[in-house]
């Protein structure tokens, strides 16, 4: 591992990029990686829900692990989502970021059943208890049907201290209120595609884990932010939020039109692997025009 936490900032989520035969496309995967790091990320991280990892095969996750952390080559921070749908599975993948020499990992809940809290502690607490490595918790209900409490979140980090981060998906006031019963002892970083961001920054969320597609926005408003320049991030975040509005309408909206958004920035194909949300006729003039506006990617931008 090159870095410790706590882990701050601005991270990206890689999108899984496919080739016309639904393919892993290995350019496309390391040119967005280099966008990334150009745009100045503070960390990169893959397999979440934006890799569209539940299409993955195993080796395919394992091949992304690999890809990405020759691409990233110690230049931020690198984390690894872990999805599986047993203690083993998840185990032997934690294994696998370890040997990429991942910085740290965040664990998914199981997509089987759904069960107690405190079920899913025992489940992450003993994938936790295989690595040293620090451990991350998604805990994203509205998109993954599955989640648990503030107050069962304390208790899993008291019970494991190498989990040392939340991975949130949710709104402001939840996550204020996550911040305030594990009484700010628990570094907390928010998705939803950059939706609230100030507002998350303000209930103190020390960062976002963003897919790539208005990645430069987010970190001019949250370095904006940590100036304590506030009326400034707001302004940047109003210039950004139509576009997270578009793509933030559901997990599949992301990947079929925050995806297109991305690519017409980047100047790379989009593929879709089925099973997959088609993108309509106006939601391709949409992507246009919110390409457009947002511009292509000029590595970080000045004030």
């Amino acid at each position: 591992m090159g870095f410790k936490p706590p882990f701050t900032g601005i991270h990206a989520i890689a999108f899984a990029l496919f080739d016309a035969q639904e393919r892993l496309d290995r350019a496309a995967m390391r040119r967005q990686a280099e966008i990334c790091l150009g745009l100045g990320v503070h960390g990169i991280a893959a397999l979440g829900l934006a890799t569209e990892v539940s299409k993955l095969s195993l080796a395919e996750r394992l091949t992304v692990m690999e890809w990405v952390a020759e691409d990233v080559a110690g230049k931020a921070p690198l984390a690894f989502t872990i999805f599986g749908g047993s203690v083993a599975e998840q185990v032997e993948q934690v294994r696998a970021a370890e040997a990429a020499r991942a910085d740290w990992v965040i664990l998914q809940p199981p997509m089987v059943g759904s069960f107690g809290a405190a079920e899913y502690i025992r489940f992450f607490g003993r994938v936790a208890e295989a690595t040293s490595l620090p451990v991350a918790i998604q805990n994203a209900p509205a998109y993954m049907g599955r989640g648990l409490s503030a107050a069962d979140i304390a208790e899993l980090v008291r019970q494991h201290p190498n989990i040392c981060l939340i991975k949130g998906e949710g709104a402001a006031t939840e996550i204020r209120q996550l911040i305030e019963v594990t009484e700010g002892r628990l570094p907390v970083m928010n998705g939803r595609g950059g939706l609230e961001l100030a507002d998350n920054l303000r209930a103190g969320c020390v960062g976002f884990i963003l897919a790539p597609d208005t990645i430069d926005y987010a970190l001019h408003v949250y370095e904006r932010f940590l100036a304590g320049d506030e009326a400034g991030a707001e302004e940047a975040y109003r210039a950004v939020l139509p576009a997270i509005v578009f793509i933030m309408q559901s997990i599949e909206s992301l990947l079929c039109y925050g995806k297109r958004i991305f690519g017409a920035r980047a100047g790379i194909a989009i593929h879709d692997r089925g099973p997959a949300l088609r993108p309509s006729g106006f939601g391709l003039d949409l992507v246009a025009k919110y390409a457009a506006t947002l511009g292509p990617y000029r590595g970080r931008l000045t004030s």
